[in-house]
């Protein structure tokens, strides 16, 4: 049977390995809805899946700043309208901008909670109140959510959030034969860990493909046997 699976943050990172890793498989992965902010990397994936489609896929974009919880509500409320269901959730975008305490301004703290944990709640919730049946929703959160860290505090308060979120999602939504597993990520090469650790050397940790790759197995026959609160992804 075919799915259709949503992706936020598909620009870049784990996002856009995980589109491509669902996407250049003969699997029943077929409709894929991308959200993102518009940008030269999400437009140069989008020409990509355009110019090489083994499959014969579908895909949807949606320039979107995840932030704009209202723009969040209308993109759904669409979805909801175009889709008959959307099977696997993957919430992966994310933002951050650390400072120590007496550095961070406000809205950069509001900014960081809208789109790491209001917009992963806000899509879920619009989608279920159209009754929608998820088949999966992988929630990504961090190992910074776990240890609060030097001049992380808003990051991490966001990740701690959305690790508690995912385990109550997980005991509310078991009852429709929904899978929720939040995957706390270690050290990874994306461009949100390059504004965390600016002078790291992003070649000796984690690439975003390793995750994509344990995305991917949630979403296989072997996925189903995973029962895990937070499931850390690491080397």
């Amino acid at each position: 049977m075919s799915k259709t699976i949503l992706i936020t943050g598909a620009s870049k990172g784990i996002g856009l390995e995980t589109c491509k890793r669902f996407f250049y498989e003969d699997n029943s992965v077929t409709n894929f809805i991308l959200l993102a902010r518009e940008s030269d990397s999400f437009k140069e994936l989008l020409q990509e899946l355009s110019d090489n489609n083994p499959f014969n896929k579908n895909v949807k974009h949606y320039f979107i700043d995840l932030a704009d919880r209202e723009l969040v509500q209308s993109v759904i409320n669409n979805i909801n309208v175009e889709y008959n269901n959307i099977d696997i959730l993957i919430n992966n975008a994310g933002f951050t901008k650390p400072e120590s305490i007496q550095q961070i301004e406000f809205s950069d703290f509001e900014r960081t909670m809208e789109v790491n944990l209001y917009a992963p709640f806000t899509i879920v919730q619009k989608m279920l109140q159209a009754g929608n049946k998820f088949e999966l929703i992988v929630n990504i959160a961090s190992t910074a959510g776990m240890n609060g860290r030097s001049g992380w505090l808003t990051y991490s308060a966001s990740k701690a959030a959305m690790i508690n979120m995912s385990e109550v999602m997980k005991a509310e939504l078991s009852i429709y034969g929904t899978r929720v597993v939040c995957i706390s990520p270690g050290r990874c090469a994306t461009d949100l860990r390059k504004t965390l650790a600016p002078d790291e050397d992003p070649t000796t940790i984690m690439q975003p493909s390793h995750v994509a790759n344990v995305i991917a197995m949630l979403e296989s026959d072997v996925g189903r046997f995973v029962d895990s609160q937070n499931l850390v992804v690491r080397l």
